[in-house]
């Protein structure tokens, strides 16, 4: 596999404040065509790109409604196709975000698998039923409160590392996995050269009976035991079809970098955050 992104000057562009074309307020795909010839001039060899999909917004895009939908802020998906083409005609890689811990509670699947625990989207995310009449445990939120949310319509709970609206797939769900992992094909196939990962590495959730601990609020659900299962499946069909890839990798420490990142880790790089505690 090619290694082109070891001397490669990389550019993030967060698509609502880059350029406008349309004079609505909002910067829009366009906004990046116009500006690739700009880019290409700074010396940029590739461009990462936060969400442009289809989104309630609760949080600036990384709660998606539609993973295969272009957010009408943003454009089209045609939109979208040509500036995969004008960014190929001058040498500019693409790498799109992927979400894949979670989705917007307004997405079809978790709308289907709220209704009961039956169908066949039940187990796509993380419910539990109520114990004594309350959530199953004490874990806190990364942006606050618990990490459980009761859904009237199931009568359960739903797990949420983030916002109440972001519920958590549930990455033992073998159903889960093939629509995500054909939804990363279907953006492979539409000529992107790679993607940066968020929240991965919250994937993998401890039991439930595990007590919680003020002091490492966030230990039950990341990089915890047992993920590497899961970031195998992923990179292995990544690696599959060299695309580029960057882990967001908080909890992760220097040491087991090598297990991370590197010709026989799970991504090439990745994002960590331990260093701003020292």
């Amino acid at each position: 596999m090619s290694s082109w992104w070891k001397e490669a000057i990389g550019y993030q562009i967060y698509p609502r404040s880059f350029k406008d074309t349309n004079q609505d307020g909002i910067g829009d795909i366009n906004g990046i065509r116009e500006k690739l010839p700009y880019l290409k001039e700074l010396g940029v060899d590739f461009i990462w790109i936060t969400p442009i999909y289809q989104s309630p917004n609760v949080d600036n895009g990384y709660d998606i409604s539609d993973y295969c939908s272009i957010s009408e802020d943003f454009g089209t998906m045609e939109d979208f196709k040509q500036l995969v083409y004008e960014a190929k005609q001058v040498e500019i890689k693409l790498i799109m975000d992927l979400v894949i811990n979670h989705t917007s509670n307004q997405h079809y699947w978790f709308e289907k698998s709220r209704e009961n625990d039956t169908n066949d989207y039940s187990d796509y995310y993380i419910w539990h039923k109520p114990v004594n009449g309350q959530a199953p445990n004490d874990w806190q939120a990364i942006f606050g409160g618990s990490v459980w949310e009761f859904d009237e319509t199931r009568g359960e709970y739903y797990f949420h590392t983030f916002a109440k609206e972001q519920p958590d797939l549930n990455w033992d769900s073998e159903a889960m996995k093939r629509q995500v992992f054909a939804m990363i094909e279907w953006w492979i196939a539409q000529g992107i050269d790679g993607f940066r990962i968020d929240a991965i590495s919250h994937i993998k959730k401890s039991e439930w009976n595990q007590p919680f601990c003020p002091e490492r609020p966030f230990e039950h659900f990341q990089n915890t035991e047992g993920i590497d299962s899961y970031l195998k499946e992923l990179s292995s069909l990544l690696k599959k079809h060299q695309m580029m890839s960057v882990g967001e990798a908080s909890g992760v420490y220097a040491e087991e970098a090598t297990k991370w990142v590197g010709p026989d880790g799970h991504f090439d790089m990745m994002f960590e955050f331990e260093h701003i505690n020292l």
